[in-house]
């Protein structure tokens, strides 16, 4: 475990530059998420912390130690990418267990060590499999093991579960989450899913064009968004953004709104609009409105509402829940 901290980073390739003059503290035993869109410049700040990418200009500490010129062998962490990269003729255990082979560690040391991490990954049964015999989200497990062996100071992931369905997905997030609570480990991860973002991380860090945008707690970017792009990033559906005479009218450039804050009655109400489409998600319904004076809105209600596309209704934003933006760039609630 450690403290990572990036001071004045800087990553330009030639003349463009893609991270301007970056500062962050990524605090020891957190689990901080580094999110925005594709490129944003995340992938890029995470392999730069661990090597894989040279520094133009900064600093990165691990631990309270410079490590900007070291090699990635040297920084003591460890990195688990998008592909599993399994061996496929060794078993998980020999798979688990490769790297402390190539370092030469003695053979009782590296046999405790694999099965420590095959107990926390609950893969002890499978340990004799090859990968082809296990699923998606065991195969990233086995990469996972990898990690844990070497005993990292920081463990780094890049987009580990884009590649699993939607499901195995949100099993791994909840075991990944278990998994950083049990070994009390600095973790760092990245991701284009805010969902992932918001389930997991104890910090998230939203990026745009190398820049980050805000960062905190994720309630605290939820509730209190710093601009437009961080409003309308966290938050599924995402929150409205309306400008034009809706917003003119409480002196601001953008009037944001989220979904679940807006109430909607057939008969009156502050916006009207006509029901485009209507998905019943069951637990919710999302509708979608075209409003009169607002443009499209998306509107969250709670359980099976009787509504149907065509229909005319009035829309009413919760007092407390509306954010202004202001041009300056001050932001307040209404």
């Amino acid at each position: 475990m450690a403290e990572v901290k990036l001071t004045n980073l800087t990553k330009a390739y030639g003349a463009a530059t893609v991270i301007p003059d970056l500062d962050l503290t990524i605090r020891n035993g957190s689990f901080t998420v580094l999110v925005g869109p594709s490129g944003c410049g995340k992938s890029t700040l995470l392999r730069m912390i661990a090597g894989l990418e040279e520094v133009t200009a900064g600093s990165i500490t691990i631990g309270g130690e410079d490590v900007t010129n070291m090699q990635p062998s040297e920084r003591g962490i460890a990195m688990v990418f998008q592909s599993y990269a399994l061996y496929p003729h060794m078993s998980v255990r020999q798979n688990i267990g490769f790297g402390l082979k190539l370092a030469k560690l003695p053979k009782e040391e590296i046999a405790k060590r694999v099965e420590e991490a095959a107990e926390i990954l609950q893969l002890g049964k499978y340990l004799e499999y090859k990968p082809k015999q296990l699923s998606g989200g065991q195969r990233q497990r086995v990469a996972i093991g990898r990690s844990i062996v070497r005993k990292p100071k920081v463990f780094l992931f890049d987009e580990p579960l884009s590649n699993l369905d939607a499901a195995l997905r949100a099993q791994m997030r909840v075991e990944l989450a278990e998994l950083h609570s049990q070994l009390d480990a600095t973790m760092v991860y990245v991701t284009h899913d805010q969902v992932e973002a918001m389930t997991m991380a104890d910090q998230i860090v939203i990026m745009k064009d190398g820049v980050i945008q805000q960062k905190g707690r994720p309630m605290e970017l939820y509730n209190n968004p710093q601009n437009p792009f961080v409003a309308g990033f966290i938050g599924s559906p995402k929150m409205n953004l309306i400008k034009g005479g809706v917003a003119i009218a409480r002196s601001a450039s953008i009037l944001g709104i989220r979904p679940e804050h807006i109430d909607v009655s057939p008969d009156a109400g502050e916006w009207k609009g006509r029901l485009r489409y209507v998905e019943h998600l069951g637990s919710d319904t999302v509708a979608y409105v075209d409003g009169e004076d607002t443009g499209s809105i998306t509107v969250r209600l709670n359980g099976e509402v009787a509504i149907d596309a065509g229909e005319t209704v009035f829309m009413t934003p919760r007092a407390g829940n509306i954010h202004l933006f202001h041009p300056d760039g001050q932001v307040e609630r209404a």
